[in-house]
């Protein structure tokens, strides 16, 4: 077991552990900490704890100080100058005439690197456009471009549901999140239906997945036969969220349909798994045009059956720091 503290360097950021030394620190509290990237400062999300080393990633870095006045007041200035140096690298991209888009501009809290993040849809050479920074600036340039829920992490902006995106707000991290989720949701495959501002899937597809896997383990799907007290009947339809199957009788010639809670019913036979897409899941999936949901699935980088919501492949793929002084 080791002793550490959790770091956040961003609102809604990824925490990261670190090693307190002897400092008594509390929760909320601005720390000077030791990075890849340089020295930062960050706000304390957890206080010190014991943590298995397997959830360590090697090396640990070190908490250099608390924060006092002058570093917060150092770290607003570099706020400011982000305004700035975002401006000017905007400038330096039309001069360059450059396909990409700027997104955002950071300082390391020693001023050792200002990073610039942008979006494209393709390979860009930036070069030159490397050189005139380092020459303004007169530090270490990084160029980092980053993927659309990046893009919509850092802008943040309002969803569908008319509150602030979640990425910006508190997720700290992307899940996976797939087409599969949406159905068994019963969540009309439409794309307005279930994508976010990035174009993505939602990542709220997500917060429910593991209660719905759950129902649906014990639930029988449609085409399922069932023993009931009224007698032997087939699932027509299920109210996944309420617990109720819609089952059509076998009473003597005639056929009749009637409402069974899941508990109150014993399963004969499971349905196919082609059987189960078909269930409404408590809300009917509306017929969308076929064409329409082709299209969509089409846009898609990956296999439509399992659309991963991670961050794009392309993250990082052009990084580029310069050694230019």
């Amino acid at each position: 077991m080791a002793v550490v503290i959790g770091v956040r360097f961003k609102s809604a950021g990824k925490s990261y552990y670190f090693d307190p030394l002897d400092f008594e620190i509390k929760k909320g509290e601005n720390v000077i900490v030791e990075t890849t990237r340089g020295v930062e400062i960050g706000e304390v999300t957890m206080e010190r704890t014991d943590v298995r080393e397997s959830e360590i990633v090697s090396p640990l870095k070190k908490v250099l100080r608390i924060a006092t006045p002058e570093d917060r007041e150092h770290a607003a200035q570099n706020k400011e100058k982000e305004k700035e140096a975002l401006a000017i690298c905007q400038r330096k991209i039309e001069q360059h005439s450059l396909d990409m888009k700027l997104i955002d501009v950071e300082y390391t809290f020693d001023n050792n690197k200002i990073l610039f993040y942008f979006t494209s849809e393709g390979r860009v050479d930036f070069r030159e456009l490397v050189k005139d920074l380092a020459a303004v600036f007169k530090t270490r340039i990084e160029l980092r471009q980053i993927g659309v829920r990046d893009e919509a992490k850092i802008l943040g902006g309002i969803g569908i549901c008319g509150r602030c995106l979640c990425c910006k707000s508190f997720l700290g991290d992307f899940h996976p999140v797939s087409i599969k989720m949406a159905k068994e949701q019963g969540i009309p495959l439409n794309p307005t239906k279930i994508s976010g501002s990035c174009g993505r899937l939602m990542c709220c597809l997500k917060y429910e997945q593991e209660a719905y896997e759950y129902l649906l383990s014990k639930t029988p799907g449609v085409g399922a036969i069932v023993e009931t007290d009224r007698g032997r009947g087939v699932v027509m339809s299920v109210s996944l969220l309420k617990g109720l199957l819609r089952v059509k009788l076998d009473v003597g010639n005639e056929a009749d349909l009637a409402d069974f809670y899941v508990g109150d019913v014993r399963l004969i036979k499971n349905p196919s798994k082609r059987g189960r897409d078909k269930t409404d899941y408590g809300a009917a999936i509306p017929a969308e045009p076929v064409a329409a949901v082709e299209q969509y699935v089409g846009d898609l980088p990956e296999d439509a059956a399992a659309i991963i919501a991670e961050d794009d492949p392309d993250l990082d793929m052009l990084n580029y720091i310069s050694d230019v002084y």
